[in-house]
């Protein structure tokens, strides 16, 4: 007989929905495996006298039968899989041998020569499920997997003829400039589409990675400048998704979050366009973290407020109400702030905010030319004329500035750079 690592093993895809698994032991390498068997959904017994704290969430969550004693003779019956995960191998072998004489599969975690079955290291990348053999070496295993894994992410792996391609629009959300900050399943659609509709403040590095037959169609909206307005927008969605092609509408930060995203969804959704909505890093969020600014801070701040500046205080259409900013001892984070700062900071302090309140100013956060300064509010206005501020920036206002200070001269006492 042939030794079983010199016999190519035979992949197959499982399904085993409804289907009674048995996983015998708790402890860590159950505690890897039965969310992977649960998300099959499969019929899971859990067989062992304790159990990790993260099994415990998925029991307690009704995924997982937890029969909490040891494994005995007849646990294996009726099951289309066992997993032998105890720390003791006499007892994988005596679960493995019980399998086998009920020809059932058995992977045991302990021998992979002794094991019927291995478990691939596995990844799911959109609907594509990948999974890697390696001669029993899981360490090699685990790196070609994540190799192929990050290729289908990136698009590096082409992924675009496929026989489930999508259809209509998808809303996109790029995340705040930084191209690494895009969600896998945007990156994933946007290696997909065929006509790209992108925004001034989407990552804008991606578009080189996209197929050279893919039609980029350029919708900025620049401040005071040349702009695409949002009617012919809506039309070129649905034109392009009529004709079959799949469009992605790449947008900056989060397509819901001041991005107008909604309104493009009604005016598909109006033609009958079906729409699949990507969420989005906003830099509302992202770029004061990328500076080490939290927006709450246990202590200091239990709330913030994200506020679209693009209107005074006291302009017509303006639902902002600044009166109640004024007054709250939350962090503020003012988007498209930059022009509007003399009458912000006016009405903040008019309304209760002391003139020491801490602000930061960060403008192209998460991009290479990232660069931010610290003032207060009754000094900000002038920080920002002195070093020439220009959208697009992130004002945030409150005491949790001060908490990032503390941060960096932490660092900086301790020799670390930021």
């Amino acid at each position: 007989m042939r030794k079983i690592d010199t016999v190519p093993p035979y992949l197959l895809g499982l399904r085993l929905t409804g289907r009674r698994v048995v996983v015998v032991g708790g402890g860590r390498v159950a505690q890897r495996r039965v969310p992977t068997l649960a998300a099959a959904g499969a019929d899971l017994t859990l067989i062992s006298p304790e159990v990790t704290p993260s099994l415990e969430d998925l029991i307690a969550a009704g995924q997982v039968r937890w029969e909490r004693r040891p494994f005995t003779a007849g646990d294996c019956a009726g099951a289309w899989l066992v997993q032998a995960c105890t720390d003791d191998p006499k007892v994988n072998a005596a679960v493995a041998a019980e399998a086998e004489a009920g020809q059932t599969w058995c992977v045991r975690a302990d021998d992979a020569e002794a094991s019927a079955a291995w478990t691939p290291a596995s990844a799911i990348v959109g609907e594509t499920s990948v999974g890697v053999l390696a001669g029993g070496d899981p360490r090699r295993a685990a790196g070609i997997r994540d190799a192929v894994a990050d290729g289908l992410r990136d698009a590096s792996l082409e992924a675009r003829h496929s026989r489930h391609k999508p259809v209509g629009v998808a809303l996109v959300g790029g995340g705040p400039g930084d191209p690494g900050l895009i969600t896998v399943r945007g990156r994933r659609l946007l290696a997909l589409a065929d006509v790209v509709v992108t925004d001034r403040l989407a990552p804008r590095l991606l578009l080189d990675e996209l197929a050279h037959d893919v039609e980029v169609i350029d919708a900025a909206k620049i401040p005071y400048g040349r702009s695409a307005t949002q009617e012919r927008i809506n039309e070129l969605l649905v034109e392009h998704a009529r004709q079959g092609r799949f469009v992605v509408r790449l947008k900056g930060g989060d397509p819901f979050v001041f991005g107008r995203g909604a309104e493009e969804v009604l005016h598909c959704a109006r033609h009958g366009i079906p729409v699949t909505v990507v969420p989005g890093i906003t830099s509302a969020v992202a770029v004061p973290s990328a500076m080490g600014i939290p927006v709450t801070h246990r202590g200091v701040s239990q709330e913030f407020h994200v506020v679209s500046a693009h209107l005074a205080p006291g302009a017509p259409g303006s639902t902002v109400d600044w009166a109640a900013l004024g007054r709250s001892h939350g962090t503020l984070i003012l988007l498209m702030a930059v022009e509007r700062m003399t009458p912000i900071a006016a009405a903040l302090m008019r309304y209760g905010r002391s003139p020491d309140t801490p602000v930061a100013v960060i403008q192209d956060g998460t991009l290479p030319g990232q660069r931010a300064l610290t003032a207060t509010l009754d000094t900000v206005v002038d920080e920002m004329t002195a070093q020439d501020v220009r959208p697009p920036a992130i004002v945030v206002v409150g005491d949790v500035v001060d908490v990032a200070r503390e941060i960096d001269m932490i660092r900086a006492d301790m020799g670390q750079g930021p």
